[in-house]
């Protein structure tokens, strides 16, 4: 029989500090019951003492989240553990996660503590956090460049503390997996009380080793691995939940190791992330990328049609890519989109199906089938967004292939109040950006602009992402129409809003 490995699902704390990754807190409850369909054993919400916001949103997880286990981030002090358990209270099964540094340059540059002052005050806050929660993981940040006799003792010492899981950080994305793994067997080899607590590993992807080195610790003997969707995350990002779970269910011969994951809910998982981010999937991504299981040489084509197996080593099928039996559009009632935003994974309410539904409609009028993406898309602009102080009325747009600019015409409720007005820019885009800024009076920075088909096809949803930068505050706006202007001006006006949220000192 097959061990156990645990999966620690940190998309919404590590991932969510990926540059660009911010989401609210629909977003983050979206994801977080995303998540728990997916099967992952724990859902790190967040890191309390960080913010307001932060609090918020791990607390409100912990409330909604009923199978999953919820962690809280937090350093080894007592402010912070004390902050941590609070936003846990609603928790079914909560989890305290106490950091510290542990290699000899962050203890001299980031703590400014000897190596025994670390140890002591880790052990404090592991009693501490014990003291309140039965389930405390401990985490030695920095671990691959530790001093490996250091973390014997460090760890130790958070065991006796009462610690029930210690992790080892490759932080900095610095290992190489041999010695990855030769570190993983020394901690647990020399570590008083090792064998009666769980080992986790928690690797970045630097040197595009996060998955190699999360693999090389488990087969030296980790049973938690700590994962994000997409391997979103700080700088080049942490090992990909995917890539670690698919790796370990076509490879059983060496792992020997099961999950809880439902496999089939990894696309829809990692979509979702996508559509909330406004990072779209690289077609080259391993397991979800839109290229995975697409065959151009003609030697694999030809392998292919005869037997799926000579270049296919999993099927699209197995991580949910499958296409669906049941056709949305125009002529579907009610019932049959209900049906399918729940196999989607969707839980809504009479009036937000009702919302999609109608939305549903208007989309079917301009193209033959609706599509799961767009669906998701749908419901994710449609219903789970924040309340919005701008909102999109109309818009017209004149091009030219002459020298003539173009010209826009927009009409936006600003608090319940219809505002019009007519500029000018040098493209459609621009000319739309332009106008949208002066009726809302406000000076703005375009910092990034992406467009991405959601699906197939000259009637596809086009999925537009921006990120604007107001003075010290960025935020990320998303739109989808069939007409790519139309989703143009949604993604600027939700960004607008989200500035707003932000200006405003809310949660963005």
């Amino acid at each position: 029989m097959s061990e156990r490995l645990i999966i620690f699902d940190t998309t919404l704390r590590d991932g969510e500090q990926s540059p660009g990754a911010t989401m609210n807190l629909q977003e983050k409850l979206r994801l977080a019951r995303q998540l728990e369909i997916l099967g992952v054993d724990i859902i790190e919400a967040g890191f309390p003492a960080a913010s307001e916001g932060d609090f918020e949103a791990v607390q409100a997880i912990a409330e909604t989240v009923r199978t999953a286990g919820v962690a809280a981030l937090c350093r080894a002090n007592v402010e912070d553990i004390g902050r941590a358990r609070q936003a846990l209270a609603p928790a079914v099964r909560p989890r305290l996660h106490i950091v510290i540094a542990a290699s000899n340059l962050h203890m001299r540059e980031k703590l400014h503590l000897t190596p025994e002052e670390t140890i002591a005050q880790a052990a404090a806050s592991v009693r501490q956090g014990a003291a309140l929660c039965a389930d405390v993981e401990f985490s030695a940040e920095d671990a691959s460049r530790a001093d490996p006799d250091f973390l014997v003792r460090l760890f130790g010492e958070a065991i006796a503390a009462g610690a029930t899981t210690i992790n080892l950080a490759d932080t900095v994305g610095y290992a190489q997996p041999n010695e990855f793994a030769d570190l993983v067997r020394f901690v647990r080899a020399r570590t008083p009380g090792a064998d009666k607590v769980v080992t986790g590993v928690h690797c970045h992807n630097d040197l595009g080793l996060g998955v190699a080195n999360t693999l090389a610790g488990i087969l030296a003997g980790a049973r938690q691995t700590d994962v994000t969707l997409g391997g979103i995350g700080e700088r080049a990002g942490n090992a990909a939940l995917e890539e670690v779970v698919m790796a370990l269910a076509t490879r059983p011969d060496i792992y020997h190791l099961a999950t809880g994951i439902n496999t089939t809910q990894i696309y829809p998982s990692c979509r979702l992330l996508s559509m909330i981010t406004g990072m779209p999937i690289p077609p080259n991504k391993a397991i979800v990328g839109g290229n995975a299981f697409a065959h151009e040489s003609g030697i694999h084509q030809d392998g292919v049609l005869k037997n799926r197996a000579t270049y296919e080593i999993l099927s699209p099928k197995s991580i949910g890519r499958g296409g669906a039996d049941l056709i949305i559009g125009k002529h579907s009632g009610r019932h049959a989109v209900k049906n399918r935003l729940e196999q989607l994974g969707f839980r809504l309410d009479k009036a937000q199906v009702q919302t999609v539904f109608d939305a549903v409609k208007l989309l079917a009028d301009k193209k033959t089938a609706v599509q799961d993406e767009d669906l998701e898309a749908l419901v994710l602009s449609e219903v789970y967004r924040i309340p919005d102080r701008y909102k999109l009325l109309d818009i017209s747009v004149q091009t030219s292939s002459s020298s003539l600019p173009a010209v826009a015409a927009v009409s936006l409720e600003i608090s319940g109040e219809v505002m019009r007005r007519a500029g000018f820019g040098i493209g459609p885009v621009d000319a739309t950006f332009n106008v949208i800024s002066q009726i809302v009076d406000r000076a703005v920075d375009l910092e990034r602009f992406s467009i991405n088909a959601i699906t197939g096809g000259t009637d596809a949803l086009g999925e537009v992402t921006v990120r604007l930068r107001e003075n010290d505050l960025l935020a990320l706006g998303h739109g989808s129409d069939s007409d790519i202007i139309i989703a143009c001006a949604k993604s600027f006006v939700d960004a607008l809003n989200r500035l707003d949220k932000k200006r405003k000192g809310k949660t963005p």
